[in-house]
């Protein structure tokens, strides 16, 4: 397979297609607590629309005990390291400090 092409699998007659892993999106968010407005969680997931709904209905150990939650930011990488860098930036004290000040 040259490199970009995207990938295909054949299941009986249908054929499925999927986007090339270059074309994946990567997002880093961060969610609000309504009830809880001090409380703020920083995730990053390559499904933002599948995840945020994940985390209202309980799904996370992390987030379940100050649910429901608002999307306050999100941003999206091509890259996936690139993401799940600034996330790790995000939860360090001048992550926090950055967010927190511009958001």
């Amino acid at each position: 397979m040259v490199r970009g092409e995207a990938r295909r699998a054949k299941t009986g007659c249908q054929e499925l297609r999927w986007q090339s892993p270059r074309l994946l999106m990567w997002y880093v968010y961060i969610i609000r607590s309504i009830n809880f407005p001090d409380q703020d969680y920083i995730g990053a997931t390559a499904d933002l629309k599948r995840r945020f709904p994940e985390h209202n209905a309980g799904k996370s150990k992390h987030t379940a005990k100050f649910k429901p939650w608002q999307l306050v930011w999100y941003c999206a990488f091509p890259d996936k390291y690139k993401a799940l860098a600034f996330e790790k930036y995000l939860k360090s004290h001048s992550g926090r400090a950055f967010a927190k000040k511009r958001l």
